[in-house]
């Protein structure tokens, strides 16, 4: 191997090191974050709901949103809309059908800039069908609370159709309009603790 192809092989692991070493780890904090989704019924109303068990986490520098990258799993067995008998309907196979299907999740690959704002792209999978994902995404902070954890807060609106993951059950209604939406709206306003860096080894 030439010299110069081996310095430029060292001058790269030196980079990616630094940046590896220079990104810290948040975990969502669940009694401070809601994902909450909504979608249209019968055409004339929205229906909100959110999942209540779910866990995720975050990397990121502290300073640069390209740097951030996420993973969650939620169960879908959580999901509440207010309403217990239309909440099994969703767990059932019409819908998420949960024996099969217990979890959502999603697992970032890239950031990239877009306008004024960034979005996370990554691969979701839902209904044992994965696909990308856009998430345009605000963050916030970090910040040290008075128990001094440093926090971050994360904040996600985006958009889905349920027929491109195998969720397609409806009713057609007498004027041809529909008894549920295809489009789902999501909102997510996280926060997530900073973990404490773990010892090096000797």
């Amino acid at each position: 191997m030439c010299i110069r192809c081996a310095f430029v092989i060292w001058v790269t692991m030196m980079i990616a090191g630094a940046t590896a070493f220079g990104t810290d780890v948040y975990q969502v904090d669940s009694q401070h974050t809601t994902l909450g989704f909504s979608i249209r019924h019968m055409v004339i109303n929205n229906v909100k709901g959110l999942f209540k068990d779910f866990t995720g986490t975050v990397e990121y520098d502290g300073k640069d949103p390209l740097t951030i990258q996420a993973s969650g799993t939620i169960k879908v067995a959580s999901i509440d809309t207010g309403i217990n008998g239309r909440d099994e309907h969703l767990r059932g196979p019409d819908f998420f059908h949960v024996t099969q299907y217990p979890d959502i999740a999603f697992q970032s690959e890239r950031v990239e800039k877009q306008g004024t704002g960034y979005a996370l792209i990554g691969k979701l999978t839902m209904h044992g069908v994965t696909k990308e994902i856009t998430l345009p995404f605000t963050v916030s902070g970090p910040v040290v609370d008075p128990w001094g954890k440093t926090r971050i807060g994360i904040e996600i609106g985006a958009k889905l159709n349920r027929q491109d993951y195998g969720i397609n059950w409806n009713k057609t209604l007498d004027n041809g309009g529909v008894l549920v939406g295809d489009e789902v709206k999501i909102e997510i306003n996280a926060e997530a603790v900073k973990q404490a860096a773990e010892p090096a080894e000797k």
